[in-house]
């Protein structure tokens, strides 16, 4: 059963971005096939297509694979659009473990990779490895004795939701990965665990001038100074105005 296209949180902050890639998240888990056409077939050229058989459909049977893949890219992308995440065409290396079980093939790894983003208090450029963990069942998909799929029964669209099924022996690890790395990821990324930050009144690297500030006057307290400052001025003024008095007065007491 298809998901209606996720509604998008509007604006480019780090919050809007992560509620995106979580909505992405739900949408992909509820529907494998979210992204490509209903009626597609999985191309055994793509690399995080895996065919299983090798592995063959008897319970206990192990198959360990190591593979280098390209990163996907946009728009599905592995990681925080915006924020962070391993750019398209960057390697991914694979470790995969391949378990025949009663229902499927149980699918255990890991993924590692280079991230690529900004820090969120400078702006600045980050890199960061990122090391994922998955596991996911891919079911072998409901056959009759001789082998063939049988066509689902009506009201079954529910309960196989949460369930990913083999397409001619062959699984997609693009779903799965893209959910593990984004999980892997930091919320908010930074170029150190120290890092000051911007100015928040002019934009200024805190980081390059830790001694920058500005003098900021209390509003609460911008009404007195003002009072005080006409207060200066008047009692200047009256100190200008009393001296020619006074040097009459002087010059009186001399004649």
């Amino acid at each position: 059963m298809g998901l209606e296209p996720a509604v998008k949180y509007p604006g480019s902050s780090v919050a809007g971005a992560w509620i995106d890639a979580a909505l992405d998240i739900a949408a992909s888990h509820l529907d494998p096939k979210a992204g490509r056409a209903l009626n597609a077939r999985l191309d055994h050229r793509n690399p995080l297509v895996f065919d299983t058989h090798e592995l063959g459909r008897r319970p206990g049977a192990l198959q360990r694979l190591s593979r280098s893949v390209p990163a996907p890219a946009a728009p599905a992308v592995l990681g925080v659009e915006g924020v962070i995440g391993v750019p398209g065409g960057a390697p991914v290396e694979l470790e995969l473990r391949l378990e025949s079980v009663m229902e499927g093939v149980l699918v255990t790894g890991t993924a590692g990779a280079v991230a690529e983003g900004e820090c969120v208090r400078c702006l600045e450029p980050v890199r960061q490895e990122v090391v994922a963990d998955f596991q996911e069942m891919f079911s072998y998909p409901d056959a009759d004795d001789r082998g063939r799929a049988k066509e689902p029964a009506p009201g079954d669209d529910a309960e196989d939701e949460d369930v990913i099924v083999l397409e001619d022996g062959m699984f997609d690890l693009e779903p799965v990965l893209r959910d593990a790395v984004v999980l892997a990821l930091p919320m908010q990324p930074v170029c150190r665990e120290d890092c000051a930050g911007l100015c928040s009144d002019c934009g200024a690297d805190l980081n390059a001038e830790p001694d920058h500030h500005h003098d900021a006057v209390d509003i609460r307290w911008a009404a007195l100074q003002g009072l005080a400052d006409s207060l200066g001025t008047g009692e200047k003024d009256k100190k200008s105005g009393d001296a020619p008095r006074s040097a009459r007065v002087d010059e009186k007491q001399e004649k």
